[in-house]
């Protein structure tokens, strides 16, 4: 594996029937279709509501909209797969059919959901847990052979936060992805994003030292997304709330692009936006 932090990681996504093209940094839109989201549960979970939202993320430029129908916030409730698709199936199918041309993301660590929303229009998974959760997601995604994001995640979502401990966070999470693109390609997957995962299972300090390091996981040579908007991590910090976060998650993430970040998964789409449209003209007029 080249170990060369500065060396071009893959800069097209192929999805089956659209690309995306990542030699600038792409934003993608949370859409939370839960209700018990740390930021935004219950405001989209009505195909209408839904549907509006996304109009505004279009209306923002925004790349990339991921759909969630299981909050993945520390302590989160369990949610049955036939819950979970109860949430998920008439909004999808509503979006693809409004929204033809826009990339969809499918925010699940169920290989039976991936299967079903992919089937729907999705074009690619988000899966929290990397396949950990379900030993059927690798080979799901192989067959389905649509784009894969994984994330690091210690522990679950009910037992993340108890007492996440690492060696050494960054290396532990690079060692960890390691194993999981190895097993991913051999599974059959072709295109893996990398998610070091914000916030789960991980301590504040572990978050920033993260943070402080992020450009040590382009030597692995896979499209970097980053997911901090308006966390506990900047919050906290800052001594207000999630609702009060969006100023401190813009300058958490022009910190990522400026470690190289290709994704930013965001609440705020036009303020995401405006980041990078800073970021690189900054970049090209330095």
């Amino acid at each position: 594996m080249n170990k060369d932090k500065n060396f071009n990681a893959l800069k097209t996504i192929f999805f089956r029937t659209k690309l995306l093209d990542l030699s600038t940094p792409k934003v993608m839109g949370i859409l939370n279709l839960t209700n018990d989201s740390f930021f935004d549960g219950g405001r989209f979970n009505s195909e209408k509501k839904a549907l509006d939202q996304v109009l505004k993320m279009v209306k923002n430029e925004v790349d990339i909209v991921d759909i969630g129908g299981y909050s993945s916030r520390p302590n989160a409730p369990y949610v049955s797969l036939k819950d979970e698709w109860e949430r998920l199936e008439n909004i999808l199918k509503a979006i693809t059919n409004e929204f033809p041309q826009l990339i969809l993301s499918m925010d699940t660590f169920r290989a039976e959901i991936a299967k079903r929303a992919i089937d729907c229009g999705a074009d690619m998974i988000n899966d929290i847990s990397s396949g950990q959760l379900d030993n059927k997601m690798f080979s799901t995604v192989a067959s389905l052979q649509v784009p894969y994001i994984m994330m690091h995640m210690q522990g679950t979502p009910q037992t993340m936060q108890l007492n996440p401990t690492y060696d050494n966070v960054t290396k532990d999470i690079s060692t960890f992805f390691e194993e999981k693109i190895n097993l991913a390609h051999q599974a059959g997957i072709k295109q893996v994003i990398i998610d070091p995962g914000f916030g789960f299972g991980k301590k504040l300090n572990h978050n920033y030292q993260l943070l402080n390091n992020l450009d040590s996981l382009l030597a692995l040579n896979k499209p970097l997304l980053v997911g901090v908007s308006r966390k506990s991590m900047i919050y906290k910090v800052l001594e207000t709330s999630a609702d009060e976060a969006l100023n401190g998650t813009t300058y958490i993430h022009s910190i990522c692009l400026s470690k190289g970040a290709s994704i930013i998964r965001a609440h705020d789409v036009k303020e995401a936006q405006q980041c990078i449209k800073l970021f690189n003209f900054a970049k090209t007029n330095c």
